[in-house]
């Protein structure tokens, strides 16, 4: 895992992340490749009869905007991503299946976001972010990013005193948490946030935020209850998978152990 003081795209280094310019790379020559085979076959078949079929084929495997912005922003970015390519993968391995989907990620920055929504095209990528200035600042040069700013009501200092009496408070209980917007009386719960985090079933749910290196910070001990409550409730087919970065830490793997792995 990558220790905390790495974290934020505010800090950069002399590498080029290599991996991320690759596999966008990929990710454009495939759907290159296959918009010409689709526009060859069409040239020996009759107009009338493939127009609409292939018009569908290219709109499916068409280039996003974002996906090309992406491309040149890797190409010419000197910052190093949150995680390694190896933490990346177990993602991407579980998104490739899913897309398009519903990907909501907790967090926001120059050195993932943009990848994230690229590899999910035509899908919904929302992002949630606890700095409102840091939001400013991303969506001035990705303006096309979906996110919201999530005010949360805890404190790192507090993860053993809420993990130890959340069971006190009927609405903490995961049973009674769902719909968790209702769930004031919770501090867990995150209940100020845009219709769209509750109203939308989302099948990929990334924590790798907010802060939770010093003792005033929030601490992710809410993201990580919230996270756990909408995949337990999901009621369309399938399953929502949660992936919790730095899950190494104390907190993280306490909280991750409670809400996310023991049930």
């Amino acid at each position: 895992m990558i220790p905390e003081k790495w974290k934020g795209a505010k800090h950069t280094l002399l590498e080029r992340p290599w991996f991320i310019i690759a596999a966008l790379a990929g990710l454009l020559g495939g759907a290159l490749l296959i918009t010409s085979i689709i526009r060859a076959t069409d040239s020996t078949l009759s107009l009338c009869s493939t127009a609409k079929t292939t018009a569908q084929s290219i709109a499916e495997y068409s280039t996003t905007p974002i996906q090309l912005q992406s491309i040149v922003h890797y190409a010419t970015s000197q910052t190093v991503p949150q995680q390694f390519l190896e933490e990346i993968s177990i993602s991407l391995n579980v998104l490739k299946e899913r897309i398009p989907c519903n990907f909501l990620v907790f967090g926001l920055g120059h050195d993932y976001s943009l990848m994230w929504a690229s590899l999910n095209p035509r899908g919904t990528t929302v992002f949630l972010e606890e700095d409102p200035e840091w939001i400013q600042a991303v969506l001035k040069d990705a303006p096309s990013l979906r996110a919201h700013h999530v005010q949360y009501r805890t404190q790192l200092s507090q993860a053993d005193n809420l993990l130890a009496t959340y069971r006190s408070e009927p609405k903490c209980l995961p049973a009674n948490a769902f719909p968790i917007r209702y769930s004031e009386k919770c501090p867990l719960a995150l209940t100020s946030l845009p219709d769209e985090f509750y109203d939308t079933e989302w099948d990929l749910i990334m924590v790798d935020e907010p802060k939770g290196y010093f003792p005033t910070a929030p601490g992710r001990m809410a993201a990580i209850f919230s996270a756990a409550i909408m995949a337990r409730n999901r009621k369309g087919a399938g399953t929502t998978h949660v992936f919790l970065h730095d899950v190494d830490r104390i907190v993280e793997k306490t909280y991750a152990n409670e809400f996310l792995c023991e049930k």
